[in-house]
């Protein structure tokens, strides 16, 4: 690396990252190591438009690990484009949003920052690696008030994390067989087909963004069906009759 003109200072300055950033990367092989002369460690052009490349494609959802894949050309050319969709759809409108610190999140919503972090610890509140920081979307802010009018409602805060921790783990569960499936019945016979690259990654992206919403529709309304039912159902046998009779003139009530 003949070109390897830049210390790590003038590195991170040109890529408008931190030090610490640029040794983030390293560490996790993201960025190749520098060349040493002496005690110095310079660092080339390369470096720089590998850490531009890496700023670009962490700014539109790809995980660090994707981006190394995609980066050393581990993924080939029907899955790059379907991770390329995967990771626009996680990241819908947070580009255009921006991205915020935790104590952003917390000033926000109104709560001390303290109290964020155990909810970060239950994995309610999920962070971004952004240029190698933790960072929060700002629609997480209505997670948190969301959260916040349930607790002035009477609900323990034990309780509720329990909860929303409980319900992560069957999400992930659920989740994870949706992925299976997608993988097993449409990604599978997809890349066994006897189909150019660019027409079988297209059938892959498209196949994605149909099924996605159709998923996510299916669970939201069936989860409202069942808490909706299940409500109703400890309603009839605890509930006092005018009790009742206000739940029954609710829109929606027991119509399942």
């Amino acid at each position: 690396m003949d070109g390897a003109t830049l210390r790590v200072e003038d590195l991170a300055r040109t890529a408008e990252v931190s030090v610490d950033t640029v040794r983030f990367y390293q560490k996790r092989r993201l960025l190749a190591p520098p060349v040493r002369r002496g005690r110095i460690a310079w660092y080339g052009t390369e470096h720089a438009e590998r850490l531009a490349r890496i700023k670009d494609l962490q700014q539109r959802g790809f995980s660090l690990a994707v981006i190394r894949r995609l980066l050393d050309g581990e993924l080939d050319a029907a899955d790059a484009p379907l991770a390329a969709a995967v990771a626009d759809a996680a990241v819908a409108g947070d580009v255009a949003d921006g991205w915020i610190t935790l104590d952003e999140v917390a000033r926000r919503a109104g709560v001390p920052a303290s109290l964020l972090g155990v909810v970060v610890q239950a994995g309610i509140l999920v962070p971004a690696q952004v240029d190698g920081q933790e960072r929060y979307r700002p629609a997480d802010a209505d997670l948190v008030r969301g959260g916040l009018a349930l607790l002035e409602a009477g609900f323990p805060l034990p309780d509720l994390l329990s909860l929303a921790g409980r319900h992560d783990v069957a999400t992930h569960a659920i989740a994870e067989d949706a992925v299976r499936l997608f993988d097993e019945h449409v990604r599978a016979p997809l890349r066994a087909a006897d189909l150019p690259d660019d027409e079988r990654a297209e059938r892959l992206v498209m196949a994605f963004n149909s099924l996605l919403p159709t998923i996510t529709t299916l669970v939201a309304h069936h989860f409202r069906r069942v808490l909706l039912e299940v409500a109703q159902d400890h309603l009839e046998q605890v509930g006092e009759p005018e009790e009742i009779a206000a739940a029954a003139a609710e829109p929606g009530w027991g119509a399942a």
